[in-house]
């Protein structure tokens, strides 16, 4: 059996609620439409961490070899944005991409655990849209900061669903109503319980925190006023709109965006098998 909870603004104030059906329960009893409420993250993580490649159809589509073990990169908690809310592409970048993505949830603090031992550690799942901005792709030299953590891009939600099975799990992108992204839980190199066992090892991780398990192949770019939903069976749909930022990122200050080869081969899905070209850390 499965519950679900979601973060809302409840007369302005955030408040943690129990989904009943298509309406919302707060915990002194008052009820919002789900479709109504003010969404926010289901979670306030102290950290977000990502692995760059599980699903084997991202592999496949970069040409890139197995790999031993997972790797991983850092996205700020201000990159967090609810169900609904905006993704904001920054004035003067082009290579916005959306990755649907199922997040664990942790739920108690763990730190050195076993991979038997990690199902205990997690709350529960959600759904996750790990946008990446490639133009600053040439720019990090393998950090992945500014492609992946600019503000408002990792939308979270809608709600956080405990006792939820993560085997066997469709997911599911579509952009504008078109389904653009589809694969299983079963076909990550490594499932979430491994994940979880494996930060572990060196970083406390803490209630609330979050992780993000990677992303199916066809990871393409997106335009202000598209409309992303992510799916995934027993989490619902998560959907947020792109929208332009006010503010122009270029200028006199840092390094600029780019139209190397190397982003636009990433941002359009590859080609290295045809070009020989390797990127050193796809996500």
């Amino acid at each position: 059996m499965t519950t679900e909870y979601r973060r809302i603004l409840l007369d302005g104030t955030p408040t943690e609620v129990r989904r009943e059906g298509d309406r919302l329960r707060a915990p002194d009893g008052r009820t919002v439409a789900a479709e109504t409420a003010i969404h926010l993250p289901p979670v306030s993580p102290s950290k977000i961490i990502a692995v760059h490649l599980n699903h084997r159809s991202r592999f496949e589509e970069f040409c890139a070899k197995p790999r031993t073990a997972p790797t991983y990169f850092h996205k700020p908690v201000s990159t967090l944005t609810g169900h609904n809310g905006h993704v904001v592409r920054p004035e003067g970048c082009k290579w916005l991409n959306y990755e649907g993505e199922i997040a664990v949830v942790i739920g108690r603090t763990a730190r050195n655990i076993s991979v038997a031992e990690a199902p205990a550690y997690i709350r529960g799942y959600t759904l996750a849209n790990d946008l990446g901005l490639h133009d600053f792709r040439d720019t990090d030299e393998g950090s992945m900061l500014r492609v992946k953590g600019a503000d408002t891009l990792c939308p979270l939600g809608p709600g956080l669903v405990e006792g939820w099975d993560p085997r066997g799990r469709w997911l599911r992108t579509r952009v504008n109503g078109k389904v653009v992204q589809e694969g299983t839980t079963d076909e990550m190199t490594w499932d979430m319980h491994y994940l979880v066992a494996d930060i572990a090892r060196l970083i406390t991780l803490q209630p609330g925190d979050v992780l993000l398990t990677g992303t199916p192949a066809n990871s393409r770019p997106i335009q202000p006023g598209d409309t992303v939903e992510i799916s995934a069976d027993g989490l619902g749909v998560l959907r947020n709109t792109v929208v332009t930022g006010p503010v122009p990122v270029t200028g006199p200050i840092g390094a600029q965006p780019t139209e190397s080869e190397q982003v636009l081969s990433t941002a359009q899905g590859g080609d290295w098998e045809f070009r020989g070209i390797r990127p050193p850390h796809p996500a």
